[in-house]
């Protein structure tokens, strides 16, 4: 059974294991809070296939925690990345994703933003 996240001021912690069970999306962004920018992890079937897709603004970060995925990119061009392998992907580039395993569950995180980078802004409070 999922728990809930534990939330303080200003701050919020969980457990990919905790958002979710089996194969599908593990919403991230709503539980914890997450207002800046898109995030979810999502846990492909052994051998399923994404369907094709673009976005209208955002550009998407993929990291691969678990597992080995393929990606298909709309130039026909596909990389095979596993665990901690990293993929930036423009919004109007199409792409799909295919778990490589014939048994295995794979997962991913995905964060996807719109507006830019907003500059080294962190403040030593020491």
């Amino acid at each position: 059974m999922p728990k809930e996240p534990i939330n303080g001021d200003g701050w919020a912690v969980a457990s990919l294991h905790e958002l979710g069970d089996g194969p599908g999306f593990r919403k991230v962004r709503a539980p914890l809070g997450v207002t800046a920018f898109g995030v979810n992890a999502v846990v492909l079937p052994p051998g399923y296939r994404t369907g094709r897709h673009v976005h209208e603004r955002q550009q998407e970060l993929y990291l691969v925690l678990d597992g080995e995925i393929e990606f298909e990119f709309g130039d026909g061009d596909t990389q095979t990345l596993g665990a901690g392998g990293l993929a930036r992907v423009d919004p109007s580039t199409p792409r799909r994703l295919r778990n490589t395993s014939d048994s295995a569950e794979a997962m991913y995180f995905c964060v996807g933003g719109d507006g830019g980078y907003v500059g080294r802004d962190g403040q030593n409070l020491d």
